[in-house]
């Protein structure tokens, strides 16, 4: 990989772990769109706890990782919380990069070049492309 190209990647990562550490803590507490979609028709007070009425959110429960050591945007065992939010998005950004790193490594081209016992060019030394257009023009020419 060019020094570019490794500039590129160092640079999103430090942005990505900015974002991550840092910004992330200034997020709001009180997301808007799905949880407030499943308050309608419930009645809430001012810690957001149903006092009455009917509404899906009735129906909520922990998940199953509710007790992971990275449940609710924190880690556990951090009594800082601007800490914990940040540690934790540290650790999602490594991880996932971790991941795409190690696909795009396994996916990654091997060496292209053509030795002597590959099929890529023919006695003739062209390439397949070449032989396929010849032949194909040759056969609508007749």
């Amino acid at each position: 990989m060019r020094n570019r190209s490794w500039a590129f990647l160092a640079g999103g990562l430090l942005v990505a772990l900015l974002l991550a550490g840092v910004v992330s803590n200034y997020a709001s507490s009180h997301p808007d769109g799905l949880d407030s979609s499943l308050l309608k028709g419930c009645t809430v007070d001012a810690d957001d706890n149903i006092v009455g009425g009917s509404c899906p959110a009735q129906q909520a429960r922990d998940h199953e990782f509710a007790d992971s050591p990275l449940a609710d945007y924190g880690v556990r065992g951090v009594g800082n919380s601007f800490v914990s939010t940040g540690l934790s998005g540290v650790l999602g950004v490594l991880v996932t990069f971790a991941i795409g790193a190690g696909g795009f490594w396994l996916l990654r081209r091997r060496g292209t070049t053509p030795t002597d016992g590959d099929a890529t060019t023919s006695p003739e030394g062209a390439t397949p492309a070449e032989d396929d257009a010849a032949t194909s023009r040759a056969g609508t020419a007749g």
